[in-house]
């Protein structure tokens, strides 16, 4: 990993929020769990950052880089920014139980 980050505020920054739609809380059965998460990250510090938070072992991680998407409010359109999805897939026995508190 090119920078090393201890604190955990920093990590919680990285991390910006888990990805509540149908198609991820159907993936909760295989311990699938999926993050929007910074869009510089490679699939090692997901790892790291996502193990560090929760206390979890991790087997995988897939990621997706979203397209930027137009929205239109009123006569102003304007463009969505880009994003990056992360699929985090946990070790037998590990779930994260403090996604929904």
């Amino acid at each position: 990993m090119d920078k090393v980050i201890f604190n955990l505020g920093d990590l919680l920054n990285l991390i910006k929020y888990p990805s509540l739609t149908e198609k991820s809380i159907n993936l909760y059965g295989n311990r699938q769990y999926t993050f929007i998460v910074d869009r510089s990250l490679t699939k090692l510090q997901i790892k790291y950052i996502i193990g560090k938070i929760f206390n979890v072992g991790i087997t995988d991680v897939n990621t997706v880089m979203l397209p930027s998407k137009t929205r239109r409010v009123g006569k102003y359109i304007g463009k969505r920014s880009r994003y990056k999805k992360a699929y985090v897939k946990l070790k037998e026995g590990d779930t994260i139980t403090d996604l929904f508190n």
